[in-house]
């Protein structure tokens, strides 16, 4: 029976964060519901691209648009076998949405396997999910960790860190390693 994995994105997520694990996901057979507070199927969230440029922080770039393929308000988490949170500008604003905090808290109290890259954990601080747990983030995230209980390691951008059902990468480079790590969790094999 195919895997469903719920990914959760926003206005502004980060292009590659979205649009990869998505498509990623898919390739392998995984049925993926993209969804986003105050969207319904067949509504689009625009993306941005973020790159560096040699300022302190990241340029932001307008994307593309990502298609949302299922309606926020009727998603039962009990029907995914993982969740995913993609990263960006829309993490900061979609926790503060109440379903999509009981969403992730959901899938920590079930044990059941949870990715999430860069900003996306934003998500995870104000869900209050990350006490005891060692995970990664985009640096300036790092702080938020912290301060919600949890310990940050500041690893190279293209790995991954896990800690029990939770895998976490600090930004989109890291998809390889996100991506294998979360496929482990959800007791998917790829053999070439």
């Amino acid at each position: 029976m195919a895997k469903k994995v719920l990914l959760i994105v926003g206005d502004y997520v980060e292009d590659y964060e979205a649009m990869v694990p998505f498509q990623a996901m898919g390739s392998v057979g995984i049925e993926v519901h993209a969804i986003a507070p105050e969207r319904k199927k067949g509504d689009v969230v625009p993306t941005a691209v973020h790159d560096f440029t040699g300022d302190q922080t990241y340029k932001e770039l307008r994307g593309h648009n990502f298609a949302i393929n299922f309606d926020f308000d009727t998603v039962n988490p009990e029907d995914y076998d993982g969740l995913y949170i993609a990263g960006g500008r829309s993490a900061e604003y979609i926790r503060l949405n109440k379903k999509v905090i009981e969403f992730t808290q959901y899938f920590f109290n079930k044990n059941k396997p949870v990715a999430a890259i860069c900003h996306g954990i934003q998500v995870l601080t104000t869900a209050r999910v990350l006490q005891g747990r060692t995970l990664t983030a985009y640096v300036a995230v790092g702080p938020d960790i912290e301060l919600a209980g949890g310990t940050w390691k500041n690893i190279p951008a293209d790995q991954a860190v896990v800690d029990g059902n939770l895998v976490t990468s600090p930004a989109w480079p890291g998809h390889q390693a996100i991506l294998k790590e979360f496929y482990k969790l959800l007791g998917i094999t790829i053999s070439l």
